[in-house]
């Protein structure tokens, strides 16, 4: 295979180190960018890495940056986003960065709608697939009208989450918040409403590990390149927040959901697809899509379904052969938010210590820590708890 194209990833989160180290380690020249904070976190040995203009603040400078720095490679580079704002950033201008970048999107009304919560769930409905019931709130007088047919509990959640927490503080954003009775929800809802639009959900039972995730790729043609799947352990925040410890797994019912539904809106590109079986009926129900790679890369490669790899190869015409059989049975762990959600259960009596120690057993890849390339783990670890401590 060849590998002098180079690659440029927008994102230094754990997602985006997951995705320079899968590259890096087959020979690839990886160049990686993110905002300054992010930046000084998630720098990493394994790209040359700088500090970039922001996606939603600052478009037209990213474009120009990109542009500029493009022209230095002398060819088109393989681009990647691991974040939803670069998600939606390239897509915009999708038509000026396809002349210097090559990356693969759905159209880009498809992009927009998986990241308005309300459009996600009625591409879901009209697809067949079972979801949890929805309201969006638009104003006051409609929260007022919904409110008498909620069951509670039930969750408030923002519509655009990325925009939701680009505009509060950070110590106050919660991916979803749960709400027990009429009078909370009243609360809630006018004390977040400022912060962008809401939608009211049915909390759907079951603990964390009936949370399902499945990861595709798809080529131009709608040809199945690369899948995998991880079943979620724990989250961070617990029970409604992202993945902390997942596991490697298979099950044909949710892959068999999860494709159908990609190709039936026809989802090219990237895509991870989120599931969560209902105790009540059985039934798998609908949470999400993004059209990126997701948080867990590391696992990618440890199961042996390296999506970042496939996409590059793709992407470059070297026609990778299709894989769709992933190794089963190894964890992933973001330790210091696993721990963090640990203290969080230990606190409200769901976990005791030696129940969590167990549930890190077994063959395992962390999501940052590498040693030959610690740093990022030190310092994601050092930032996690100075914002622990913030919020106290």
């Amino acid at each position: 295979m060849q590998h002098d194209v180079p690659a440029v990833v927008l994102d230094l989160s754990a997602t985006g180190i997951g995705i320079v180290r899968s590259l890096a380690k087959k020979g690839i020249k990886v160049y990686a960018f993110d905002t300054k904070g992010k930046y000084e976190i998630g720098k990493t040995r394994f790209a040359t890495c700088g500090i970039c203009p922001n996606p939603v603040s600052e478009g037209a400078a990213l474009i120009l940056f990109l542009t500029r720095m493009a022209q230095k490679f002398g060819q088109k580079a393989v681009l990647y986003a691991g974040s939803d704002d670069f998600v939606q950033f390239i897509s915009k201008n999708r038509f000026v960065l396809s002349h210097y970048y090559r990356f693969l999107l759905p159209k880009h009304t498809l992009v927009e709608a998986v990241l308005d919560k309300r459009l996600t769930y009625e591409l879901a409905l009209k697809s067949n697939v079972p979801c949890p019931k929805t309201y969006a709130i638009n104003n006051e007088e409609q929260f007022e009208q919904i409110i008498h047919q909620i069951t509670f509990p039930c969750i408030l959640k923002p519509v655009h989450s990325s925009h939701f927490r680009s505009n509060i503080d950070h110590r106050l954003y919660k991916k979803a918040i749960v709400i027990e009775q009429p009078s909370q929800l009243r609360e809630e809802y006018l004390f977040y409403r400022p912060f962008g639009e809401l939608m009211v959900q049915e909390v759907i039972p079951g603990d964390e590990d009936c949370i399902y995730s499945v990861k595709t790729f798809f080529d131009e043609q709608m040809n199945l390149i690369g899948i995998w799947m991880n079943q979620k352990l724990h989250q961070f925040p617990p029970h409604f927040g992202s993945t902390a410890l997942a596991l490697s797994i298979r099950d044909e019912e949710v892959i068999q959901l999860a494709t159908t539904f990609l190709k039936d809106i026809q989802f090219k590109g990237l895509a991870i697809a989120e599931f969560k079986r209902d105790p009540r009926d059985g039934k798998l129900k609908f949470i999400e899509i993004n059209s990126r790679i997701g948080l867990t890369q590391a696992l990618s490669m440890a199961c042996g379904v390296n999506l970042a790899y496939l996409y590059y190869l793709s992407l470059t015409g070297q026609n990778p052969a299709p894989v769709t059989v992933q190794k089963e049975g190894v964890k992933w762990v973001y330790f210091v938010r696993d721990f963090l959600s640990f203290r969080q259960k230990q606190k409200n009596g769901e976990m005791r210590f030696l129940e969590w120690v167990k549930s890190l057993s077994g063959k395992k890849v962390e999501a940052l820590f590498a040693w030959n390339d610690p740093l990022p783990f030190v310092r994601s670890f050092v930032s996690h708890l100075r914002n622990l401590w913030g919020r106290k």
